[in-house]
C-alpha cells in the first residue's frame, strides 16, 4: 500500500509579518490619536465651561440686587419762625436739611442719577427735594445732605397741625426715587431704581429724629 505522505503547515513568510506588525503600529497609532483627541476637546471644553460658568455665577449674584440700607442721620431746619413756639410763621420760606447714609450691599458699584425726594405731612405734599448725582461703591457706606424746601403755606393749614405741635413732636412720611445703575467689572451692567418710602418722627425744640422707618424697594 501506498503510504500517504505527511502534510506539513507552510511556515510564516516575512512579508506577512512586517504586514502585521505595520497594521498593529497603525492601530496604536490610531487609538494614540483618539486619546490625545479626546484630551484636547476635554481640555477646550473646561476653558469654554469657566467663563460660561462664571457669567451664570455673576447673573445670579449680580442682577439680584440687594436692597439698599438707607438711614437718616440728622434733620436741620433753618430759616424757621414759629408763632408762640409753636408753628411756622406764613409766607416764611423754610427749608429742612436731611442727612442721609446709604449703604450699598452688593459687591457692585451703583452709579445714580439725580434724586428727587417729597415730603408729606398727612398725606399732603408740603415739601420736594432734589440731590446731585453720585457713586455709591461695592459694599461701602456714602453720606450725602438732602435740601428740602418745605411749603410753609400747605403745611400750616393742615388741620392738625396745632394739635401735633403742642406734643412738641412732628411726625412726616418722604418718598425718594433714586435712578441708576449697577455695574460690575466694566462688563456686566444693570439699570435699576431704588424706590424709598420713609416715616420720620422729629423733636421739634432739638431737631433730632426721635423715630423713623424705612422701605425700600429695587426696580430692575
Amino acid at each position: 500500500m501506498m503510504e500517504h505522505e505527511q502534510v506539513r503547515p507552510l511556515a510564516p513568510s516575512a512579508d506577512r509579518t512586517s504586514s502585521d506588525d505595520e497594521e498593529a503600529a497603525a492601530l496604536r497609532s490610531k487609538k494614540l490619536r483618539r486619546r490625545k483627541c479626546i484630551k484636547c476637546c476635554g481640555c477646550i471644553t473646561a476653558v469654554l465651561l469657566v467663563p460660561a460658568i462664571v457669567i451664570v455665577i455673576l447673573i445670579f449674584t449680580i442682577f439680584r440686587v440687594k436692597d439698599p440700607s438707607i438711614r437718616l442721620n440728622g434733620v436741620i431746619i433753618t430759616q424757621l419762625e414759629l408763632i408762640n413756639n409753636t408753628i411756622p410763621k406764613p409766607g416764611v420760606n423754610m427749608s429742612m436739611i436731611v442727612d442721609v447714609s446709604v449703604k450699598n450691599p452688593n459687591i457692585a458699584s451703583f452709579r445714580y442719577r439725580n434724586t428727587t425726594s417729597g415730603l408729606y405731612y398727612n398725606g399732603e405734599l408740603v415739601g420736594e427735594a432734589r440731590g446731585p448725582p453720585g457713586h455709591a461703591k461695592a459694599r461701602r457706606t456714602m453720606r450725602m445732605n438732602l435740601t428740602v424746601d418745605i411749603i410753609t403755606d400747605e403745611l400750616i393749614s393742615n388741620p392738625n397741625l396745632n394739635t401735633e405741635v403742642s406734643t412738641g413732636l412732628l411726625t412726616m412720611d418722604s418718598y425718594s426715587k433714586i435712578p441708576g445703575r449697577v455695574k460690575l467689572l466694566k462688563i456686566i451692567k444693570k439699570q435699576v431704581t431704588v424706590k424709598m418710602n420713609c416715616s420720620i418722627t422729629v423733636n421739634i425744640s432739638t431737631q433730632a429724629i426721635q423715630a423713623q422707618k424705612c422701605r425700600n424697594k429695587v426696580d430692575l
